[in-house]
């Protein structure tokens, strides 16, 4: 089968500053400091300032930013963190390597970020934090967190992982709580060549922290005053996404046309049951992927409307299929089917549409049409008889 529509395409992001980036990882080779080298000092300080901190400390990976940067906020054993459910695992494993125990909360069905009230009614005594996802490439709302945060006396750690320079209420991701968690894999907005993460704080103690545990809990060399871990950045990985970072607001940008281009493709598909997620943010959502529902109303299942586009050479996704709470790994941490019904029922409508830098318009409406005729150009039967 002939892809038509990839779902990402990095090639058109990289060929235009391809010998920037070769230039980059040749002055990496010939320095031949591929450990906390000097790129990754100068890539730290300029992504922690892009995202509105002070500091910041690269990671192996987003998951590794988020167990270590709660640990660097002395957050562990006895230690309830309130989390989404409808998360990538690596929210949750953070919480579990980092010692805390997750308590997870449903999310809001028109925007797939974290319900507030319903995160309200799980804090107990042992609550310390709440890890807010900004999913998708929205954050959630800065002003309602600060407020919830205040009223409940808890600590605000981001995972921005799919948020690198999003904005919202005057506040960009990482800037709003005591630390931010990122990643860039390669698909996110700002990617690299392979794994990598970053913690972001403005607190001078968690960054210090931070410092040890990335490195064997080394203050100095091979003197390690706690029990810390080997997780650094690449330096060859930070000179890639050093040279790619001046880019990001124009590729951040031009995924915010593509997301208004869809918007206004998609609206006459409301009625059949295709429903975009809901932008609060304005400009702000930086769009890491773009999600639609397949509503009840529609009178095609989720899983067919997707096997359609497929065979018309489309690449879709699903993030994610299986909430937190459902995967095997996890039984033991006591919940079950029907705990979170928003998210339940989100997991079994969500389809991520193609999203990248470079994505053009007749490429949209292409995918479009598929849906359009995949949803909409079969007999007019009810969904439960359509064969």
């Amino acid at each position: 089968m002939t892809i038509r529509v990839p779902f990402v395409d990095l090639k058109l992001q990289h060929q235009p500053i391809q010998a920037q980036l070769q230039q980059a990882i040749q002055l990496v080779l010939e320095q031949g400091d591929f450990i906390l080298g000097e790129a990754l000092s100068g890539f730290e300080a300029a992504f922690a300032a892009a995202s509105g901190a002070e500091y910041g400390i690269g990671v192996a990976s987003g998951t590794d930013a988020i167990a270590l940067g709660l640990q660097a906020c002395h957050i562990g054993a006895g230690d309830e963190v309130i989390l989404p459910v409808n998360t990538f695992v690596a929210t949750l494993i953070g919480v579990l390597h980092a010692g805390a125990k997750p308590i997870f909360v449903d999310c809001d069905p028109q925007t797939a970020l974290i319900d507030l009230e319903a995160a309200a009614k799980a804090i107990t005594p042992q609550t310390k934090a709440i890890i807010p996802v900004h999913l998708y490439g929205q954050m959630v709302s800065p002003r309602d967190l600060l407020d919830f945060a205040d009223t409940y006396k808890l600590l605000i750690f981001e995972d921005a992982a799919q948020a690198h320079l999003a904005e919202r209420d005057g506040y960009r991701a990482g800037s709003v709580g005591i630390a931010a968690a990122f990643s860039f894999y390669p698909s996110k907005n700002l990617g690299a060549f392979g794994d990598g993460g970053m913690l972001v704080t403005g607190d001078p103690d968690v960054a210090q922290k931070m410092l040890r545990l990335r490195n064997y809990g080394a203050s100095q060399k091979y003197v390690h005053i706690e029990s810390g871990t080997n997780s650094r950045l690449d330096t060859l990985q930070a000179a890639v996404l050093h040279q790619k970072l001046p880019y990001l607001p124009q590729w951040n940008s031009d995924r915010l046309r593509i997301a208004q281009q869809y918007d206004i493709e998609l609206a006459t598909l409301r009625s059949a049951g295709i429903i975009p997620m809901e932008n609060q943010s304005g400009t702000g959502h930086v769009y890491h992927l773009y999600v639609i529902k397949v509503d009840d109303s529609c009178l095609r299942e989720r899983q067919q409307i997707q096997e359609q586009l497929t065979a018309a050479g489309i690449q879709t996704g699903i993030h994610y299929p299986i909430p937190c709470h459902l995967q095997p790994a996890f039984t033991n941490l006591g919940y079950q089917q029907g705990d979170f019904p928003q998210a339940e029922k989100l997991a079994k409508q969500i389809l991520s549409l193609p999203m990248y830098p470079g994505l053009s318009n007749s490429q949209i409406q292409e995918v479009v049409v598929a849906i359009n005729k995949s949803c909409c150009a079969f007999n007019l039967l009810p969904r439960e008889v359509v064969q």
